[in-house]
């Protein structure tokens, strides 16, 4: 019986799948790491252009909050949402969902709303973030808050804060819009305990008021 062929090719083939030993393969990647430097706030070019790049660590950020200047140690992956709720203690935006699709933890970023779980907090700096703490003057509640008030339109309140700053600036940026266009406004809010009927009387009360 005629040998295999195959068997002679055995050694060969493993000696070529070896390549490069495990211990090698670590000493390569170990090297790699060392002559990466620890990245500050720098700038580098990518694709001919000049970029800044920040991190790993934490670096400077300054945030305006209802008027007020804060001063922060942040990494830069951390979002303007984290920095509210646990740097600063202001709660009013919730998280929820945390990828930016109920809208519970919306505020004005420069008078546009946006998800605050969806912009970091180096992106905010140099405008004015508004949330709704912002809204009440001394103890009288805004008119929209006491519209959400006034028709029932809460239950559980997490996505309350987030549909009074969307109503807020759906308003701003259209004082005379109608009902249909606040709705539109505040499309990307959920309410997950379903209190949509007293969502639409606060905003059939605030059209009527025209602010």
């Amino acid at each position: 019986m005629k040998d295999d062929p195959r068997e002679n090719d055995k050694p060969k083939r493993r000696k070529l799948r070896v390549g490069v030993s495990r211990r090698d393969f670590l000493k390569i990647t170990s090297i790699s790491a060392a002559a990466v430097p620890v990245l500050g706030t720098k700038v580098v070019r990518a694709a001919g252009e000049p970029v800044k790049v920040y991190g790993p660590g934490k670096i400077p950020v300054e945030l305006t909050i209802n008027g007020a200047q804060h001063n922060l140690q942040l990494e830069p992956r951390v979002t303007l949402l984290d920095a509210l709720r646990d740097q600063l203690g202001i709660t009013g935006a919730k998280r929820v969902c945390d990828r930016g699709e109920c809208g519970a933890c919306t505020v004005l970023l420069d008078g546009k709303a946006v998800y605050a779980c969806s912009v970091l907090a180096i992106e905010a700096q140099g405008k004015p973030v508004a949330t709704v703490e912002s809204f009440m003057q001394g103890e009288d509640l805004h008119p929209i808050q006491q519209a959400m008030i006034d028709n029932d339109a809460s239950q559980c309140g997490f996505c309350t804060p987030g549909f009074v700053v969307a109503l807020k600036a759906g308003l701003y940026k259209n004082p005379n819009a109608s009902p249909e266009e606040i709705q539109h406004a505040l499309s990307g809010n959920l309410c997950r305990c379903g209190t949509y009927h007293g969502t639409q009387m606060a905003i059939a009360q605030m059209t009527q008021r025209k602010g």
